[in-house]
């Protein structure tokens, strides 16, 4: 497995992380015991930078880890993250970062994850009620306390990367970025490069669109899945985004890879301090989305798919207007 440096003061961790998310919610029914096997099949590839969140199946995604961490800890650079609400319902709550919430979130999400430290704490959304500095104060006193190693930030604004890392330095910044998405090219991208910060890209596959297997709107609301929801998948919008990638999967072919692996290998080609963490609940999925760091692309064809993917070139907004900002938020 390739190796990226985590940020200028973190560690090399797999240049392909594991984004765990969809295995307990969001994206239709999960099998818990392929799930282990996807974890299992990831270490013995290499892909040992796990990301997780409290959030995510209300805390059961972080219990799944568990199972496997207690055998191998040491074998897992492992993030996770806190901020996002939840009831035991499932219903949000709304965004909490005050310093005492900050320091019992921690210890819940140890708990669940069975380990005495986390290697990279989030702070998965920035609230907007607390000003970053006392957040980030309370987030350098888990690293103080040996709880956590390093300290993230998650689709936060570029002023407030700014003042988190002037507390205590920021190691890594996940966003969403992919050849569908990329909001952070303009502002954050060149923050994060200049102080420093890895880029971690989450959706790197767009929710599964650059994949080319999600073609109709009907299925994923028959299904339950969460992607119904939004704007990209919906109606003339879906339509047309189907259009779009037509144009990936002929670049794709002419590579000869599938689509979503020449979409990581764009993300990876964008720079060595940007570590995409595509998610999957199948060990085939896993398998092709580690074989993407095989493709190699040429300035040439990374600036041909820049072209094709301009960030007006897909229709549809990346969330809902009823549900979380699109816009990068900035703290109080």
């Amino acid at each position: 497995m390739q190796q990226r440096k985590l940020g200028k003061i973190g560690p090399s961790v797999s240049a392909l992380g594991l984004g765990c998310m969809g295995m307990s919610e969001f994206y239709g029914a999960y099998d818990n015991k392929e799930n282990i096997r996807v974890l299992e099949r990831s270490l013995e590839l290499g892909c040992t930078f796990w990301d997780t969140a409290d959030m995510y199946g209300v805390g059961l995604n972080e219990v799944l880890l568990s199972r496997v961490l207690h055998a191998r800890r040491h074998d897992v650079f492992l993030a996770t993250k806190f901020g996002n609400v939840r009831g035991n319902d499932g219903a949000f709550m709304g965004i909490n970062a005050r310093p005492d919430y900050v320091k019992r979130a921690c210890d819940m999400s140890l708990e669940r994850l069975g380990v005495e430290q986390i290697d990279l704490y989030y702070l998965h959304r920035v609230d907007a009620q607390v000003p970053i500095e006392e957040t980030w104060s309370a987030m350098a006193e888990l690293v103080q306390a040996g709880k956590v190693k390093y300290l993230g930030i998650s689709e936060a604004g570029p002023k407030t990367i700014r003042r988190a890392h002037a507390v205590h330095p920021v190691t890594a910044a996940q966003y969403e970025y992919s050849l569908w998405s990329r909001d952070i090219d303009a502002e954050v991208l060149p923050v994060c490069r200049e102080l420093g910060i890895a880029l971690v890209a989450y959706s790197p596959l767009g929710r599964g669109f650059l994949t080319g297997h999600i073609k109709d709107e009907a299925s994923l609301k028959a299904s339950g899945d969460r992607r119904a929801i939004f704007p990209r998948f919906q109606g003339e919008n879906l339509n047309a985004n189907a259009k779009w990638l037509a144009l990936i999967e002929s670049k794709a072919q002419a590579h000869g890879c599938t689509p979503a692996q020449l979409a990581l290998a764009w993300v990876l080609a964008k720079g060595e301090d940007i570590i995409p963490i595509p998610g999957t609940r199948k060990t085939s999925r896993l398998e092709e989305n580690i074989a993407a760091l095989k493709v190699k692309l040429s300035a040439d064809d990374v600036a041909a798919l820049d072209k094709i993917a301009a960030p007006d070139a897909v229709s549809g907004t990346r969330y809902p207007s009823s549900g979380m900002t699109v816009a990068l938020l900035e703290s109080k």
